[in-house]
């Protein structure tokens, strides 16, 4: 039986899709994590252990065609997951996170790793990130594929508020603990780094740092360069 989300509903970029022909996903790794949990750290560290290509919400900035698909699909298109993850080996936050059910049974074989903060400091980054993109996409009447999802799907159509995101993300983080059997299952809090990581998915720990990628201020920096979301 295929478990359901949190919110109730039934389950030009090189490489993944040369010369855009897409590829049969190959996906060893679902991160089932809200965005701003790290996940962009965690992109990064999955691709030095050789899980990458990792698609991530950066996916969809870089690529037209992820876009398309991506939007398709989250406004009720069929999940067609050679367009929307062929050629991947993982993938982690939104839009992907949001399907993790949907995703864990795709690939029976995949672990889950679930990126993890505090509620409370989730929503203190959320709030200074991504919620004022998603406002000023609604103000234009820009439909992006995060502007599809988070509002309607993530948080239920329910104000963009504190306690209704907050209530969404420990919605999500119970379901992830009570769906996913505890040998397929990482919770990696943020500030771990590679030990565990690493001890879940069998491999060495490298020599280089763990990755801490897309701070609040690259977080801005980046939508200073690319005004329009995915």
């Amino acid at each position: 039986m295929t478990p359901t989300c949190p919110t109730g509903r039934e389950p030009p970029r090189e490489g993944p899709h040369p010369q855009g022909h897409a590829m049969k996903p190959d996906i060893r790794i679902i991160g089932a994590g809200f965005g701003r949990t790290g996940t962009d750290s965690m992109r990064a560290a999955l691709e030095i252990l050789g899980f990458g290509p990792c698609h991530h919400m950066r996916t969809l900035n870089e690529d037209p065609g992820q876009r398309d698909a991506w939007r398709r699909f989250i406004a009720g298109g069929p999940a067609d997951w050679n367009s929307l993850l062929g050629g991947y080996r993982s993938c982690l936050d939104w839009p992907s996170a949001h399907f993790w059910p949907e995703l864990m049974t795709e690939f029976p074989d995949a672990k889950i790793v679930l990126t993890w903060r505090t509620p409370e400091s989730w929503w203190t980054s959320f709030e200074r990130t991504i919620l004022p993109v998603l406002q000023s996409d609604q103000e234009a009447g820009t439909e992006t594929a995060g502007g599809m999802l988070i509002p309607r799907q993530v948080f239920s159509g329910k104000p963009m508020q504190r306690d209704h995101g907050i209530a969404a993300y420990k919605a999500n983080v119970e379901a992830v603990k009570r769906h996913v059997p505890a040998d397929r299952l990482l919770i990696h809090e943020i500030g771990s780094g590679w030990a565990p990581l690493c001890e879940f998915l069998g491999t060495a720990i490298p020599a280089t740092p763990f990755p801490r990628d897309n701070s609040t201020e690259e977080f801005r920096a980046t939508v200073h360069r690319h005004p329009k979301g995915p």
